[in-house]
């Protein structure tokens, strides 16, 4: 665990938490974690200022990679960040929604 930020459970993401997918835009199109903001992990540094700095993020990604490299970026930049461990792909078998906007079975790529 980092000491600028926390990793936590699919459990343990509030309802209604500020989710952050950092995936690239062909996974987030094939199915992504309902209600989630999009914000790719290469854009990150040229869009964060499109993020609310005083809202708690909770930052997922495929398995939780680049989630934690995006947690780190942000924290450093003063965002209020946590690292959903094991990703969407944890998230999916936990059994929280995942939707998909092209109409397709959503699934995690």
């Amino acid at each position: 665990m980092s000491d600028l930020f926390e990793n936590v459970s699919v459990n343990d993401v509030p309802e209604n938490a500020a989710i952050l997918d950092v995936r690239e835009q062909d996974e987030w199109d094939a199915g992504h974690i309902a209600g989630a903001r999009h914000l790719p992990l290469s854009e990150l540094m040229q869009r964060y200022e499109e993020l609310d700095p005083d809202e708690d993020l909770y930052i997922v990604c495929r398995t939780g990679g680049r989630s934690m490299q995006a947690c780190g970026w942000l924290a450093n930049q003063g965002y209020s960040v946590f690292n959903i461990a094991g990703g969407s792909g944890a998230w999916l078998d936990a059994g929280k929604p995942i939707e998909c906007d092209n109409g397709e079975t959503p699934r995690i790529k």
